[in-house]
């Protein structure tokens, strides 16, 4: 399957690059994107959700590391301010 990362830089400044192994984030995410922190964290369930559906079906079980993605970017907005934007930098193969 076609893996994807998405970075994005967090309101605190602290860079992260999200892995997905399905190209379904480009459908979610593009580079320059702002949206608010918990419309981030529903969009990220919603795309790694699917790129996990897409390895299940491929594969006959879901994708661990992109469960491990929406850990990572569940536990990285826990502790950002509620009214600050996460901004997308783009997407890379």
């Amino acid at each position: 399957m076609p893996e994807r990362y998405v970075l994005v830089r967090w309101p605190d400044g602290a860079a992260q690059r999200i892995y997905s192994p399905s190209t379904i984030v480009e459908e979610f995410f593009s580079a320059g994107q702002r949206m608010p922190v918990a419309d981030f964290v529903d969009q990220a369930r919603r795309a790694l959700g699917l790129a996990s559906d897409r390895v299940l079906a491929a594969y006959g079980h879901p994708c661990g590391r992109a469960a491990r993605s929406l850990a990572f970017v569940e536990a990285r907005a826990a502790v950002q301010p509620d009214a600050a934007d996460v901004v997308v930098e783009g997407i890379e193969a």
